[in-house]
């Protein structure tokens, strides 16, 4: 069953400018990641400062086994951008039900 990872995020005020290219740095690793089928970005078209990762993955587990990593050995230093922490909600095709 693939899944879908929206991570809303919310950078601070002070990181506008440079926020957004971390995180776009930053996302080339996880698109490189096992199970990593793609990663879009959208930005809220009123705020800025309001983004979404939308992260495609093979599996539940491959998205498990990519945030316990994030945890982990793989942090990236993102949260020092953000206003607060992120919000992660993870989806999956009806027809998977």
């Amino acid at each position: 069953m693939t899944v879908t990872s929206l991570l809303d995020l919310r950078f601070a005020a002070d990181h506008l400018d440079d926020g957004p290219p971390a995180l776009l740095e930053i996302l080339t690793v996880t698109r490189a990641f096992d199970g990593c089928l793609g990663v879009d970005v959208v930005t809220d078209v009123t705020d800025p400062a309001h983004v979404i990762a939308v992260e495609h993955w093979e599996s539940l587990e491959h998205d498990e086994a990519y945030r316990a990593w994030r945890a982990g050995p793989g942090a990236s230093g993102l949260g020092d951008y953000l206003a607060g922490p992120p919000t992660l909600t993870r989806l999956t095709d009806v027809a998977s039900f």
